[in-house]
Order: structure tokens, then sequence, then C-alpha cells
């Protein structure tokens, strides 16, 4: 009876110091969450560079972590020359050194070492103010339908993009549209951000882009998108 005994409150202390009961608390694996992008700020003309020259001044891009991140891409494209440069670092701000007079987008990624997940915040625009400059280019315009790479199956289709200018001035659109790369002119003096009943053939691959011009004569040219017509 006592070997029996001994027997039982051995495997009891065996099995609550083995770690392998039902009680172990395993850590949970957490995704990171977007990083809330702080500055510089969307769509506007950035003044608060320092080190100023000329020609160049750098800014101190900034941005809110989101829970369970741990390293940051920041992203920043020069919207002029279309080259985009990742930037990598574990805190929430990086600093470079820019060109002024010149329209850039970025953006951050987030990511965790217990994760394969990556966030990708929202795109932000701004120009990095020029010396003395009274007037700004708009930003290129962006996709909105269809998007890169989109099939579609109608023969018939909108071609819808999104256009923002810091001078609230745009006069016009040229959008240009074909099967080859670069596209050639398909319709300009277009006042709306918007296409309707744009003819098209199945069976072949379609390439878009819109020049934007406001009223000071300035223009700005977008990405070239494609699409896939089934």
């Amino acid at each position: 009876m006592k070997k029996i005994l001994f027997l039982s409150i051995f495997i009891s202390i065996f099995a609550c110091s083995s770690g392998g009961g039902d009680g172990e608390t395993v850590p949970a694996k957490k995704d990171p969450i977007v990083a809330k992008l702080v500055f510089p700020n969307a769509n506007s003309e950035c003044t608060e560079g320092t080190n100023k020259t000329p020609t160049q001044s750098n800014i101190k891009f900034e941005w809110i972590p989101g829970e369970g991140s741990e390293y940051f891409g920041l992203i920043v494209k020069n919207l002029d020359s279309g080259v985009s440069t990742t930037y990598s670092t574990t805190k929430s701000f990086y600093e470079l050194q820019l060109t002024r007079g010149v329209a850039y987008s970025w953006y951050v990624i987030s990511s965790s070492a217990s994760s394969t997940v990556k966030a990708t915040s929202e795109t932000w625009k701004f120009y990095n103010a020029a010396e003395g400059s009274s007037s700004y280019a708009p930003f290129p315009a962006e996709a909105v339908s269809p998007k890169m790479n989109e099939s579609v199956k109608e023969n018939s289709i909108i071609l819808d993009w999104t256009a923002t200018d810091i001078d609230n001035d745009i006069a016009s659109y040229e959008v240009y549209l074909g099967t080859t790369n670069p596209p050639l002119l398909f319709k300009a003096n277009v006042v709306e951000s918007v296409l309707n009943t744009v003819p098209v053939e199945s069976g072949k691959k379609y390439y878009w882009k819109v020049l934007t011009k406001d009223l000071a004569g300035n223009v700005s040219v977008s990405d070239v998108y494609s699409f896939n017509v089934n």
C-alpha cells in the first residue's frame, strides 16, 4: 500500500514539473499592425526641412508604430524620376536628404521577427519646398480603375483616376491608352478624372497613363498602368 501511494505521489510531482501539462502558457504569435503616418503630411508642401541649401534639405519622416511591429521599411519614391528607395530601421523615424522642388511619395512596411506577415501603411505624397517657389505641378495621377494588372471582361470599360494639387488648380487631363507601351494619346482636354464607355477588345493587354495639367502650365505624368481584357 505504501509503495502504491509513493508511486502515485511521484507521478503527480513529475507531471507538474515537466511543463507539458494543460496549464502551460504559450506566447501568442502577433502579426504587426499597420503604422500610422505622421510627417511629412499628405498632399502638402513640406517647408520644415533642416540644413537647407538652394537644392537640398533634410526631411525627418515620422510614423506611429502599430502593435507587434519591430522592424520598419521606409519606402520613398521620387515622383519626378520614378525611382523608389527603401530604408530599414527599428525606430519610428528616419531622416533623409532630399532634393528641393521635387514631389515624393512615401509609405512604411512593418514587420516582426515572430511573424511572416508584413503590414503596409497608406501612401502619402508631398513636395519638398523649393526656395522661392510660388507654384507646384500637380501630383501624378493614380489609377482607380482598372488597377495595375487587373483583368476585365467588358468590351467597354471606365477609366477612372484620382489626382491632387497643392495649388488646387488642376485644369485638364490627357489620357493615353493602347496595346503598346508607352501608350499613345487617346483623348485630350479631359476635365473630369474619369472616362466612360472606353472601347477595348477581348484577349488583349492594354496600357494607360494620365498627364495632369494645372492653370499655371505645370504638368505631371502618372505611372503606366496595365490591364487585361478576357
